[in-house]
């Protein structure tokens, strides 16, 4: 399958989208694989490994593509004339931020008390018929801001995507730099489900996975049951 990026104001090429994969954070990174830095029981017979060793959390941090923003942003605090402070953001290059009143979301639980800034989006986003995009909080990465996710339908709208966020500390002053990650865009095959509920057998099945993955103290999930994704 293929996803395309289109480029709509003419963003530098060093700041072009890439896969997920190319963006791990430090923090993940750094963290030692297991509790005793060496890989061996804790002495229980259970395996002493860290969340790095956690596949689930490993295909969320690499799962498709990452948006960076295409320019320096600087985020000051001005006073209105009643002497209430708000966030004030200046940019060094493209037409980057546009607003939102807060009275288009005033019950959104990611609202902070002040309008809704938005990153505008410079790539049109193009998936195969049946697809559409999640665009989502770049995920376990530490961030000052948080943008409000979102489903396209990108096979059908090839359009850019802009994307509303908040401040996790509205009273935040400094540099949130060119190249840094927006949002993670990862697409999927629509489909209709239908929700039910499992029986006997199921629970069984269920019950055999648990037990098979006692037989392993390593890399259980890893070894018996995950499959690899790609995005290049």
């Amino acid at each position: 399958m293929e996803i395309k990026f289109t480029d709509t104001v003419g963003v530098a090429d060093i700041y072009y989208p890439k896969p997920a994969s190319q963006f791990i954070p430090d923090w993940y990174k750094n963290v030692t694989s297991y509790l005793s830095g060496e890989k061996k029981p804790t002495g229980g017979g259970q395996g002493s490994t860290t969340i790095k060793k956690c596949m689930p959390v490993f295909d969320a941090i690499t799962s498709g593509y990452i948006i960076l923003t295409p320019s320096d942003v600087y985020v000051s605090q001005k006073e209105d004339e009643k002497g209430n402070k708000f966030p004030w953001y200046e940019w060094s290059s493209l037409n980057l931020i546009s607003f939102h009143p807060i009275e288009q979301a005033p019950e959104h639980p990611a609202q902070n008390g002040f309008s809704y800034p938005k990153w505008r989006n410079a790539w049109a986003v193009k998936t195969p018929k049946g697809y559409s995009s999640m665009f989502v909080q770049p995920m376990h990465r530490e961030s000052v801001f948080t943008i409000l996710p979102g489903i396209v339908d990108t096979d059908e709208y090839f359009a850019p995507v802009h994307f509303p966020f908040v401040l996790n500390d509205p009273t935040f002053e400094g540099i949130i730099p060119a190249g840094t990650p927006i949002a993670q865009v990862i697409p999927f095959k629509r489909d209709t489900w239908k929700m039910k509920f499992g029986n006997q057998n199921d629970f069984i099945e269920a019950n055999k996975i648990t037990i098979k993955l006692t037989s392993k103290i390593f890399d259980r999930y890893k070894t018996m049951f995950r499959t690899p994704k790609e995005y290049k």
